[in-house]
């Protein structure tokens, strides 16, 4: 049973700077695709990046140079730096993941959220003007 937590959301000023993270359970290696969403209210599930075994790392076009996704297989946590946070960065952001490597058939973005596999709960993230 795979399971994420995530965690690292909270408040901050805009040009602030976040780290979120993800921990893993249960979840192999081998080949993978783990990814970050993010949901603002009455928006749908917004797709920011995504790393994967072949590919590595893609990003979507609002984050690209602001934010940096990161795994650490060693410690089963997946990280997402999140730097100049701008409002339009608020909501809440999920951690997903699936058994397999998804990147090369989405590029330049990452994969959307239907090709995932399993999801965490969740951690806010609001950022004030």
């Amino acid at each position: 049973q795979v399971q994420l937590v995530e965690s690292g959301g909270g408040s901050v000023q805009a040009g602030g700077s976040l780290r979120l993270s993800c921990v893993a359970s249960g979840y192999s290696y081998s080949k993978y695709c783990m990814g970050w969403f993010r949901q603002a209210p009455g928006n749908g599930r917004e797709a920011v990046a995504a790393i994967d075994s072949d590919v590595g790392a893609r990003y979507a076009d609002s984050v690209a140079g602001r934010f940096t996704i990161s795994l650490d297989t060693a410690k089963n946590t997946l990280y997402l730096q999140m730097n100049n946070l701008t409002p339009d960065d608020t909501g809440m952001y999920y951690c997903a993941a699936v058994e397999r490597e998804l990147i090369m058939s989405w590029i330049p973005g990452p994969p959307p959220d239907y090709e995932y596999d399993y999801w965490g709960q969740g951690t806010q993230v609001t950022v004030s003007s």
